[in-house]
């Protein structure tokens, strides 16, 4: 099974505005590919859906209750400093590295620039949806 860590962004727009980012969430709910996420994720898609989207605290954690049910909680044990310009995105790469993801699907121009961590792609939402469309499946 095709393993894949989703930035936080890519949460916070499938829930707000759907598109590709909510494609690549439809993969986890029908059990195409396996989603690892880490409490800090968690805690960056609560934070934004809160203070930038006004969501309120109950709708916050229903929709904490849906993510967990088609993801697969990992917890890093290793730090990594790769993205300087902005520490935070290196959360995503940690749960990536802690889930043995073989894809981080990001719409963060840090991430996205440096194209490939420790064997696995990063790759916008309409990219990965693409390669996994593709004869082949972009393995």
């Amino acid at each position: 099974m095709l393993r894949v860590t989703a930035d936080s962004n890519i949460y916070i727009s499938a829930m707000n505005f759907g598109g590709a980012p909510d494609k690549l969430l439809d993969m986890a709910r029908n059990g195409d590919i396996v989603l690892a996420i880490s409490d800090p994720i968690v805690e960056e898609v609560t934070h934004v859906l809160r203070d930038k989207f006004g969501w309120t605290d109950e709708a916050i954690k229903l929709a904490q209750a849906r993510i967990a049910d088609f993801t697969e909680k990992v917890h890093p044990r290793q730090a990594i400093d790769v993205v300087k310009e902005d520490p935070s995105d290196n959360r995503i790469l940690e749960c990536a590295e802690a889930g043995g993801s073989e894809f981080i699907v990001t719409g963060d121009a840090h991430l996205l620039k440096l194209g490939q961590f420790a064997g696995m792609k990063i790759l916008k939402p309409a990219e990965f949806l693409g390669r996994q469309s593709s004869p082949g499946r972009g393995r």
